[in-house]
């Protein structure tokens, strides 16, 4: 049996883009997260940056669809150009990276920058294949 590590890899990055997601709702909510996202500014995140994170989770959302679909883990989304859209979302990843890497939060930036940087390589792998 071989082990296909693209489509793994697609799994992974999506179990963590549905995960991020979840923490985005939680912050939409109010609950005392907001010193892991958005610059750590605030522990619970005004209202306009809790829509931000309502937006942010569909988004997030979206995008592991798009890797799914790229990899065939699923079937059915033949319309999205995953060629194109797994780029723009590795490069996105790269640059909020870096953007995590400068937080003026100790906690983002210890934990967002290696959950982001992780979930980069990994999408690079897959935009590499």
């Amino acid at each position: 049996m071989e082990v296909d590590f693209v489509y793994i890899s697609s799994i992974i990055v999506t179990i963590i883009f549905v995960s991020i997601a979840a923490f985005q709702v939680l912050l939409s909510l109010g609950y005392p997260l907001g010193e892991f996202a958005l610059g750590g500014f605030y522990k619970v995140l005004p209202k306009k940056l809790r829509m931000v994170s309502s937006i942010n989770s569909i988004i997030l959302l979206l995008m592991g669809l798009v890797f799914l679909q790229h990899t065939n883990v699923i079937k059915g989304f033949h319309f999205l150009p995953t060629n194109i859209l797994v780029w723009v979302i590795t490069i996105f990843l790269g640059l909020n990276t870096i953007a995590n890497l400068f937080s003026r939060s100790k906690k983002e930036r210890y934990t967002m920058t290696p959950l982001s940087g992780f979930t980069f390589v990994l999408c690079l792998f897959i935009a590499l294949s």
